[in-house]
């Protein structure tokens, strides 16, 4: 690039020339970039901020939260709840939604996260992230409520992430395509790095944490039985496997370079969906692959397509370069 473009340029080409985006929705996706900046500066004083460590407490899902947990969370609900952009936020680390209080405007907007993806990572300085999404609070809404967020996530408005490893890198999408930054720290901005992002469509590469293999139901087994054959068998070519146990950093290389990412259901657990939220992490993930030319199912259908029943709702998450996705996707259907 010729000379270096900022995410806040970005996005004002996004609504004045290309009319993608409205103005509010324009301040709001720079007020997460700020907030996201704020989470990273926390992240690597690491020890020297005294923010690593447990929190000795459990959010919604009953996970043990660490202390980094709580400090992104408060950041961004801080960081959003007085710009007038907002009716509410809602968070995986939340019981409930966080309407916005009645001394700020409200705006017609509606923003769900997952503040720190990846917190078993803190500890041991491997990359972790913040995961965002954005929907249109309806019209017909009287107040704001839970019920306005369950929304499919074709009608997300913008969705994105950012990742927090060698450098911090912001990636977002408002329905035109995918564009990375990357935060230039003596700026102190997110600066263009990356137009057009696109997943190939075929690979070599599947992430799965295979200590769950006995699990597995056998659509999922079969598929990574086969890759396991390498060139001598079915596929006809060797594979390697990756897993961080961060959705962010393994769907980051999955942005680069292409791959194939899941987390399926498992019989540890069979009347859950899956292990992952639909609402914080499938969704704004599953757009961002979908807009950069990849797929993603939960094992039967189109993530995108699912009508979500309940704020903190989980699903099983095939993601990434469209062959693999479409091959497992219809070794579930035979079964």
């Amino acid at each position: 690039m010729s000379s270096k473009v900022s995410l806040s340029r970005y996005l004002v080409e996004q609504q004045r020339s290309k009319g993608k985006i409205p103005a509010d929705l324009r301040l709001l996706l720079e007020v997460v970039a700020r907030a996201c900046k704020s989470i990273s500066h926390a992240v690597n004083k690491g020890a020297l901020g005294g923010v690593l460590g447990s929190a000795e407490s459990e959010n919604v899902q009953g996970e043990v939260q660490k202390k980094l947990d709580i400090i992104a969370n408060e950041v961004l609900l801080e960081a959003n709840e007085w710009g007038g952009h907002l009716a509410a936020m809602a968070s995986e680390e939340m019981d409930t939604i966080h309407p916005v209080p009645n001394r700020y405007p409200q705006g017609e907007y509606l923003l769900l996260f997952d503040p720190l993806d990846g917190s078993s990572n803190i500890d041991v300085n491997v990359s972790i992230g913040t995961i965002f999404s954005v929907l249109k609070k309806p019209e017909s809404s009287q107040g704001v409520s839970e019920q306005d967020f369950l929304q499919p996530g074709k009608q997300q408005v913008a969705a994105g992430y950012c990742v927090y490893g060698p450098q911090t890198t912001l990636v977002l999408t408002v329905g035109d395509g995918v564009a990375m930054f990357t935060l230039d720290r003596e700026q102190g901005s997110f600066v263009l790095t990356q137009e057009n992002v696109q997943v190939p469509a075929d690979t070599q590469e599947f992430a799965i944490n295979m200590s769950n293999m006995r699990h597995w139901d056998e659509p999922v087994r079969r598929y990574i039985d086969e890759c396991l054959l390498g060139q001598e068998g079915p596929r006809g070519k060797n594979f390697n496997m990756r897993w961080i146990a961060s959705m962010v950093a393994d769907v980051h290389r999955i942005l680069t370079r292409g791959g194939v990412f899941m987390y399926p259901w498992d019989k540890r657990e069979p009347h859950k969906a899956g292990k992952l939220r639909l609402m914080y992490e499938a969704n704004p993930m599953s757009w961002l692959i979908e807009q950069a030319g990849g797929a993603s199912t939960n094992g039967q259908q189109r993530i995108l397509d699912m009508q979500p029943t309940q704020l903190h709702e989980r699903v099983s998450v095939v993601l990434g370069s469209r062959n693999e996705v479409e091959r497992l996707t219809q070794y579930h259907a035979k079964v």
